[in-house]
């Protein structure tokens, strides 16, 4: 039995945003030893998270894990992400479908705030004073 993970994401019209999460799901399977990891957006990306599904299917996945990409349990995870899963649910009939929590709560969170917070630091200290917003790409 295989199980496939879904990194899903919110989507974002700028395409680098979404070459980040695809990014991400590489280094999921990689790092993870996930042999089969596909990234998935709710809107403006590709693909959407019944392709990805249907990728993973494909492949060999009989159970699939969805990851969300998502800070918190806002409205896209408690109201659209369940009608989504269920809508898949009917037509991916041989394989289970499941979803972890959201990035909220996780310890790895709060330190990769404190280490942003850290790093903003040091470049606001040793930047010019000019009044430029530092650290904005």
């Amino acid at each position: 039995m295989k199980t496939g993970i879904a990194i899903f994401a919110h989507g974002s019209s700028v395409a680098s945003a979404n070459d980040s999460v695809r990014a991400v799901a590489g280094r999921v399977a990689r790092q993870g030893g996930f042999e089969l990891v596909e990234a998935a957006f709710l809107e403006q990306g590709t693909p959407d998270l019944a392709e990805a599904v249907a990728r993973l299917a494909a492949r060999g996945a009989s159970r699939i894990l969805v990851v969300p990409y998502f800070l918190t349990l806002g409205l896209h995870l408690q109201r659209d992400l369940p009608r989504i899963v269920a809508d898949i649910a009917r037509i991916q009939t041989g394989v289970e479908i499941r979803v972890t929590s959201p990035l909220d709560g996780h310890p790895a969170m709060a330190q990769a705030l404190i280490e942003r917070a850290r790093e903003g630091e040091e470049m606001w200290n040793a930047a010019s004073h000019d009044g430029s917003t530092v650290g904005v790409p």
